[in-house]
């Protein structure tokens, strides 16, 4: 009785492992995973390495490999950004500037240009690493990128909001502010996680950010850091240590995330979204006096 069974047995079990194979031969994965095998069946015969054993073979790159970018369209936006809240900053101007992300980018001699499909725009950049962006419709037509002959993972960009006139080693909150938001609309910030960068680009705006003290946004000073104290008129506070160095909580896991990478010991978290400080409030910073001044392109920027 078991031997009768065998052969429909075995025919069924053909039948399945026929139809189990169909079903995932239309998979994604099946068909990558078949891939490999076909053009290995597929490629021809190459001919022998002429190079001669232990020669090195040399290849010339004519340009920097995965370079920093930016949107023109978002930097521009940004600009606007900055027109319309100019009330944050009356007497403000409105710069960029390119900041180190790690201690073996060299920060001289940096060329910027926005690039699109048939179009190339050199941008000036001034000795501190600072630049303004020209408008160009052509090139917001192309969507062309702004980019500098720097990679990725070695600096990063920040807007500058300064209003002429403070006393040295101050900050006006207004300008702060103004800073966030146009920093924001512009697409500076880059360092999120690789993994949740997308879903935080797609859900932060603006606002959700520079209003909110879960905004976690960055600001730089020229000198690491003593402390912070706010004052506006006869109201003065000294901001607490979770508000200096990126909270103090950066683990070195974290530390390739954060635009503060190279500048912890300069960074700070400012109140910009507790409207009982006015815009004309000033922030002053007591640093490390006998550090040397920090190198230009660490001046004055924000980041998350």
């Amino acid at each position: 009785m078991i031997r009768s069974l065998m052969p429909g047995a075995a025919l069924l079990s053909g039948l399945l492992s026929g139809l189990l194979s169909g079903l995932l031969g239309g998979l994604p994965g099946a068909a990558l995973a078949q891939q490999p095998q076909q053009q290995q069946q597929q490629q021809p015969q190459q001919a022998p390495d002429s190079t001669p054993s232990g020669a090195v073979q040399s290849v010339t790159v004519t340009s920097t490999r995965d370079p920093v970018d930016k949107s023109y369209r978002k930097m521009i936006r940004g600009m606007e950004r900055f027109e319309r809240e100019h009330a944050l900053a009356p007497r403000a101007t409105l710069h960029f500037r390119l900041l180190p992300r790690t201690r073996s980018v060299d920060m001289h001699g940096i060329t910027l240009k926005v690039v699109g499909d048939h179009i190339t725009v050199p941008v000036p950049v001034a000795e501190d690493n600072s630049f303004t962006l020209p408008r160009n419709e052509q090139a917001l037509r192309e969507d062309a990128a702004v980019i500098a002959n720097r990679k990725t993972t070695s600096m990063t960009w920040r807007a500058v909001v300064t209003t002429p006139g403070l006393p040295p080693g101050t900050r006006r909150l207004g300008d702060l502010r103004l800073e966030c938001l146009v920093g924001m609309e512009a697409g500076l910030v880059s360092n999120s996680s690789p993994l949740f960068g997308w879903i935080s680009n797609a859900l932060t705006t603006p606002e959700q950010v520079c209003n909110n003290p879960d905004g976690n946004f960055l600001f730089f000073t020229e000198r690491p850091l003593f402390s912070v104290t706010l004052r506006a008129g006869d109201r003065t506070e000294v901001l607490p240590f979770h508000m200096l160095y990126a909270g103090g909580d950066q683990t070195p896991d974290m530390l390739p995330y954060c635009d503060c990478q190279v500048l912890l010991d300069r960074t700070y978290y400012a109140p910009i979204w507790d409207r009982s400080w006015p815009d004309d409030t000033l922030v002053s910073f007591d640093t490390m006096r006998d550090d040397p001044p920090a190198a230009p392109a660490s001046a004055p920027g924000a980041s998350q």
